[in-house]
């Protein structure tokens, strides 16, 4: 730690699911054109509400592959320089509209009333947000894994999920098999 950072404070230690459990109802859409300009003018608003810190901003998640099919939910990662440090950009978020979702370890979720825009925010330089650019990335340069990967959630789709969270989890094993290809492919 460097001598002029301010000590971080502990961060949460449990998971904060803010309204609870909630069924997914949506369905997979053909790839939208209008997504990445979706991204863009949400980037433009976190940028504004939070002018004047130092962040990083990604288009993530499926509607970020073009050509793949997604809930139409863009998801964006953020990363601060202290996730605990939330009157940095939390307060700033909630004022331009975003509610809060999830609060957990080294991770908040906000997102729009209409829950088609998540903006997951990490610390910079957490492994999970490299996590999300690998598989970005691989998928937009793999048709291969980009059609599995496609084939794998309009499977999972078809069953009936009571909480997102599961059919999140249950993409798990496909995602970390990606994962590992596409290390291989950055040759690391």
């Amino acid at each position: 730690m460097s001598s002029n950072r301010i000590p971080r404070r502990p961060d949460v230690t449990t998971l904060e699911l803010v309204g609870g459990a909630e069924a997914l109802t949506v369905d997979l859409n053909d790839y939208d054109e209008r997504w990445p300009e979706m991204y863009l003018e949400h980037r433009r608003r976190i940028t504004d509400a939070l002018a004047g810190s130092d962040v990083a901003i990604e288009h993530i998640g499926s509607t970020a592959v073009p050509g793949l099919a997604a809930k139409p939910i863009i998801d964006i990662v953020v990363a601060v320089d202290d996730i605990t440090a939330e009157e940095d950009y939390l307060d700033a978020l909630l004022a331009t509209g975003y509610e809060l979702r999830v609060r957990e370890p080294r991770h908040r979720l906000v997102r729009t009333p209409a829950r088609d825009v998540h903006v997951h925010l990490y610390e910079r330089d957490d492994p999970a947000i490299d996590a999300y650019l690998l598989l970005r990335d691989h998928l937009r340069a793999d048709a291969n894994d980009r059609t599995l990967y496609e084939s794998t959630k309009r499977s999972l789709l078809s069953k009936r999920w009571d909480d997102m969270n599961d059919y999140a989890d249950a993409k798990t094993d496909v995602i970390l098999a990606i994962k590992a290809r596409a290390r291989a492919a950055r040759g690391s």
